[in-house]
């Protein structure tokens, strides 16, 4: 796509937001980042607990596990949004996307080497404009990195159980063109919505798409996953800056 002006903040087809990441914005936290994409913003911290879930020790499952929790704040998104709690119990999106978060970090670790132990990743949305899942995913591995690094530096471990790098990215097709990285209003626009998680192997981790009252071909998923492939890439290379720097 040549021209710019469909999108409404002027970026070609093929163009991620303007990432940034603030590491260390939670002390208390093993590691922690937050993680600025386009208007969305989210934290990501990490805390390590010397135990493993019960259901492990039960079936006896060696080596370590990664949970995570995933929360918007009431007041990320354009109308306030009650705490899951004052609900008693957490909607059904935020359990798939911390779900969703756990299984993306699980694949970038090895988890025998990790030992009997358990890290927390927690993500709080700070302020929502598409993307949540997605950014949390990319900045999650950013704070799972500096977590493991202070593991090493701690001497309770003695070699990175890092396997791979995730990242993860949006991509959709709106108004017949395919977009990568879509805002709020490009998603809620979107006939056809799909996320990606991917390993700096190249490999696949999760596909997330459907249409939205709409059927998509072979060729327009086709060019889905180059856009997201190619918008993943770049994200890997934003993330070892991040790391980089610290």
């Amino acid at each position: 796509m040549s021209d710019s002006s469909t999108r409404a903040d002027g970026r070609s087809a093929s163009q991620l937001r303007p990432l940034r990441f603030q590491n260390g914005i939670a002390p208390y936290a093993t590691g922690s980042t937050l993680i600025e994409w386009g208007n969305t913003r989210v934290i990501c911290g990490v805390t390590i607990e010397e135990t493993v879930p019960r259901w492990m020790k039960e079936q006896k499952v060696e080596g370590g596990w990664i949970t995570a929790e995933y929360s918007m704040l009431p007041y990320s998104t354009l109308t306030r949004k009650p705490r899951d709690i004052s609900k008693g119990k957490l909607d059904g999106r935020s359990s798939e996307i911390q779900r969703l978060i756990g299984r993306s970090m699980r694949a970038a670790l090895d988890l025998q080497k990790l030992g009997a132990r358990t890290i927390c990743v927690d993500c709080d949305v700070l302020q929502a404009d598409g993307g949540t899942r997605t950014a949390a995913i990319t900045g999650s591995f950013v704070a799972l990195s500096l977590a493991i690094k202070q593991l090493i530096a701690e001497k309770k471990l003695s070699t990175s159980p890092i396997l791979h790098a995730v990242a993860a990215a949006s991509v959709g097709i709106v108004n017949g063109v395919p977009l990568l990285d879509l805002c709020y209003t490009e998603d809620v626009a979107a006939s056809v919505d799909m996320n990606l998680v991917m390993n700096d192997s190249g490999q696949f981790i999760e596909l997330q798409g459907s249409g939205e009252e709409a059927t998509f071909s072979e060729t327009e998923l086709a060019s889905l996953l180059a856009l997201g492939k190619a918008g993943i890439g770049e994200l890997l290379v934003a993330q070892q800056k991040a790391l980089a720097q610290v």
